[in-house]
């Protein structure tokens, strides 16, 4: 697939005269695993992007209430457009009046391991099994590590949008803490909250 067919979508909703957003393109496989990353984005509604690279690009959720540790939470997750892999650095403010306004921190960042299977139990692709409609894979990042699970329960067929849950499985790593409040949470990569990322990009301080 071309650049322009996997990202048409990112691209047409932004105006990268105005976003400091990565205009990115599709990549090549780097043959090194995989990577994944999770940010805070305080747009319209507070939520936590969630995003696995696949097939050279960052497929994306949007995850209200956030990835937790703990198996007995079931997230809601709503599809959103690929971003380019570039998307996994981005953490700043899109400015008020473009496409998703508002401030951006990575949270967590990492690598996965791809562990979706078929009926036969043969390993099958990340971006086939989000077709099929559930994908497994296991997460070693700063903050998440362990099995989680995509999983569609709702189609645009079935009315409305397609909607997913992201959930924890049951392993070593899993844990009874759920997700911090994302207005104190802070940034894997900075250490800054939304509002000390906010204060900067206003000229305040870091």
């Amino acid at each position: 697939m071309t650049a322009a067919g996997a990202l048409g979508r990112y691209h047409r909703r932004r105006d990268f005269s105005r976003t400091a957003e990565p205009e990115g393109r599709l990549a090549e496989p780097s043959g090194g695993p995989a990577s994944y990353v999770v940010q805070i984005h305080d747009a319209r509604s507070m939520h936590f992007d969630f995003r696995l690279e696949a097939d050279g690009v960052l497929k994306s959720f949007a995850v209200p209430k956030g990835p937790s540790r703990d198996p007995h939470d079931k997230r809601f997750a709503t599809p959103t457009e690929d971003h380019p892999l570039e998307y996994r650095d981005f953490e700043g403010v899109i400015a008020q009046g473009e496409y998703g306004g508002g401030t951006v921190i990575v949270w967590d960042e990492g690598t996965y391991r791809n562990v979706s299977t078929d009926r036969a139990g043969d390993e099958i692709p990340l971006a086939e099994a989000l077709e099929r409609g559930h994908a497994s894979f296991w997460l070693d990042g700063r903050k998440l590590t362990g099995g989680y699970s995509l999983t569609r329960f709702r189609t645009e067929e079935d009315g409305g949008k397609e909607a997913w849950l992201l959930v924890k499985h049951a392993d070593g790593r899993a844990a009874a803490a759920g997700t911090p409040d994302p207005r104190r949470a802070r940034s894997a990569r900075t250490g800054r909250t939304l509002k000390q990322v906010a204060a900067a990009a206003r000229g305040g301080t870091r």
